[in-house]
């Protein structure tokens, strides 16, 4: 016998109408009660915002962008109980992402114009990170910017993702990691930050030491720095940054 996962409340907030109807359906044919929306401002005016365990927020275009499309998708677990029972995110998460990818590309823009920023927070669950690293490694593809198997990115991707699930969070359902991406034409960045209390990198045992041969501390951290092109650490470690741009670029 197997467990059902738990039916969430879900927002929806999708200011297009086939998006939001083909989402609303999907989620709902998954067991999960969706109440959808156009606007954010409505959304957060709702009373009842507080109640909802999951907030699903638009593919939105900015008015005011002349040169360039901005895309954003959000994705955040709001109430305790997903935090408590990620297995009711797996599902919904991959649905919505999938739902994502066949809508995205739709549209005349041309790619170089286009600048996508996706915001995520979620459980500290490893197979969590592995839906998310093959949604952003597609997004990054479909711009056409670098060559995911020769970039090593997703080497890249998956030291963070265990890194801060593991030695940030500690494996703790309960603390949320937040994956950003801000992907265009020029450079794909990378921001994960998870809620424990950081490490100094400089502590660090170097794997490339003799004396250190066996020691597994140290080795995620070489490659992020040996993969991408910029590394940064803030908040005392539970930041990273990391930026990856297509050979032969710099920064622009």
């Amino acid at each position: 016998m197997t467990n059902e996962p738990t039916a969430c409340r879900i927002l929806i907030v999708e200011d297009d109408e086939g998006s939001r109807v083909n989402l609303s359906r999907a989620l709902e044919g998954l067991g999960h009660h969706t109440v959808a929306t156009t606007e954010r401002d409505e959304a957060l005016a709702r009373q009842d915002f507080d109640q909802f365990d999951l907030i699903i927020s638009d593919l939105a275009t900015n008015p005011d962008a002349k040169t360039e499309v901005i895309r954003s998708f959000k994705m955040g677990a709001a109430s305790d109980k997903i935090r408590r029972e990620p297995s009711a995110l797996h599902a919904i998460i991959h649905r919505t992402l999938s739902l994502r990818l066949q809508r995205l590309d739709k549209g005349s823009e041309r790619v170089e114009h286009v600048r996508e920023k996706i915001d995520l927070e979620l459980p500290s669950d490893l197979s969590l990170m592995n839906i998310v690293l093959e949604y952003l490694l597609d997004r990054v593809a479909g711009l056409g910017m670098i060559e995911i198997e020769q970039s090593n990115l997703f080497v890249a991707l998956d030291e963070a993702f265990v890194n801060a699930v593991k030695h940030g969070n500690r494996n703790d359902p309960t603390k949320l990691l937040r994956v950003t991406a801000e992907l265009s034409a020029h450079e794909a960045a990378f921001t994960v930050e998870d809620e424990g209390d950081g490490f100094d990198v400089r502590e660090i045992p170097d794997p490339r030491d003799p004396a250190n041969l066996f020691k597994s501390n140290g080795r995620g951290v070489l490659l992020i720095y040996n993969i991408m092109d910029e590394v940064e650490y803030s908040r005392g470690g539970a930041k990273l940054k990391m930026v990856k741009r297509p050979n032969g670029t710099t920064s622009v």
